[in-house]
């Protein structure tokens, strides 16, 4: 491994510590605030569409140069959004700041990656990639299991004045600063690699996807279909949990696990798959199986005991599907571009981080089960959009046979 791969992947695990630091504490902090449960999907639809607008945005200044400057830029907003987001006391000014949050947290989020498959052959990218997801799903894990125990450990508590939950947001908020000092201080410039025009407009990735092949396009609609299954998933279990009387240590060891487990999912299985030459099948396959895990799962009499089991399987191939479908992606892009392909990437991702949660607040509201079942059901819609991408290679490579002969 480089050095400039394991700064990569040290700077995505310290950040995800840092960034879930108020994960765990969220739903019983906005319930404490006498704020109905809905508006934590609305909280999180606030971010992830500050990260589907600038994402692209910070890909293509990423591009052109100076990605520390910009990584830099975007973690002080994520700084100033999140502490204000504890401390404004109002539902709306929350939204904004959320909002503020997202736009500024997606600078480390895009140029990180676009930075990585720099920095990486073709040939062993899913590999990296696949160690970046591990060590960024571990980092995450840490991050809520710490947010849980500072939050629930009467020294800690006491030490740090916690009263309401709050002070978590002003402790992420500190630690996202001296993040930025160690991004200052480690983070190097990928030289040689050929920049965008200077004179490209900042707005151009969003043009840019006019160019891209219509199967990618399909390919990254079924992408933002399963962010929607996963994302959901992934915060409204936090609500789940609350909803079942576990409090926010119970929540913050579960995510360690899955974390631990993502870990050894991505450096051992990836690897692994990533050999497999029919990427597409295997992503499908995957899809299906978690669709079957989680409706299993949430119908199940023994919630916790499944939820330590079976469900850990949907944990295992989260952490393959990743980064293969990063690199999927990454493949489509030309050196100088991996900046704006990834930005787009992430505008996609993010469609399904607004929608998923604004339609999974309506439905948790309605009745939870009903929600986790509809994650299931995105789950199944992209598996069928990657047999239509699949179907389309198929009669391609067939019209290309019949040209030939």
């Amino acid at each position: 491994m480089k050095k400039e791969q394991f700064t990569i992947i040290l700077f995505f695990f310290v950040q995800n510590i840092i960034h879930n630091l108020g994960h765990p504490v969220t739903p019983a902090f906005v319930s404490g605030m006498g704020i109905e449960d809905y508006w934590f999907g609305i909280f999180f639809a606030a971010m992830s569409l500050g990260l589907m607008i600038a994402g692209p945005i910070w890909g293509t200044l990423g591009d052109r140069g100076k990605k520390k400057l910009y990584i830099m830029i975007g973690l002080a907003m994520y700084s100033i959004g999140q502490f204000f987001f504890g401390y404004s006391n109002n539902q709306y000014w929350m939204v904004f700041f959320r909002f503020f949050s997202g736009v500024g947290v997606v600078s480390a989020i895009t140029l990180l990656t676009s930075q990585m498959i720099e920095v990486t052959s073709k040939e062993k990218r899913a590999k990296y990639l696949a160690i970046t997801a591990a060590t960024t799903t571990l980092g995450a894990s840490i991050g809520y299991f710490l947010g849980g125990f500072i939050s629930g450990n009467p020294t800690l508590v006491e030490l740090f004045g916690i009263t309401n939950f709050r002070e978590i947001f002003l402790i992420q908020a500190i630690a996202n600063v001296g993040y930025i000092l160690l991004i200052f201080f480690v983070f190097k410039e990928v030289e040689g690699i050929d920049k965008a025009p200077k004179k490209t407009s900042v707005f151009s990735s969003f043009k840019f996807i006019r160019n891209i092949d219509y199967r990618l396009v399909l390919f990254l609609i079924a992408l933002t279909s399963i962010t929607i299954g996963t994302i959901n998933l992934n915060k409204f279990i936090d609500v789940y949990f609350k909803d079942l009387g576990y409090d926010p240590g119970d929540l913050g060891d579960f995510k360690m696990v899955a974390g631990v487990l993502s870990v050894l999912a991505g450096l051992i299985l990836v690897p692994l798959f990533a050999k497999i030459r029919k990427q597409i099948g295997l992503m499908m396959g995957i899809q299906v199986l978690s669709a079957i895990i989680v409706y299993f799962t949430f119908h199940a009499s023994n919630f916790i005991l499944i939820i330590y089991t079976i469900y850990m399987i949907y944990i295992i191939l989260l952490a393959v599907f990743t980064p293969l479908e990063q690199n999927y992606i990454s493949l489509h892009a030309k050196e100088g571009e991996y900046g704006q392909v990834m930005g787009i990437r992430q505008s996609f991702v993010s469609i399904g981080m607004v929608i998923g949660p604004l339609l999974g607040g309506f439905l948790y509201d309605i009745n939870p089960l009903v929600m986790f079942d509809s994650a299931a059901i995105a789950f199944l819609l992209g598996f069928l959009i990657l047999v239509l991408i699949s179907i389309l290679y198929r009669k391609d490579n067939k019209t290309s046979q019949n040209t030939n002969v």
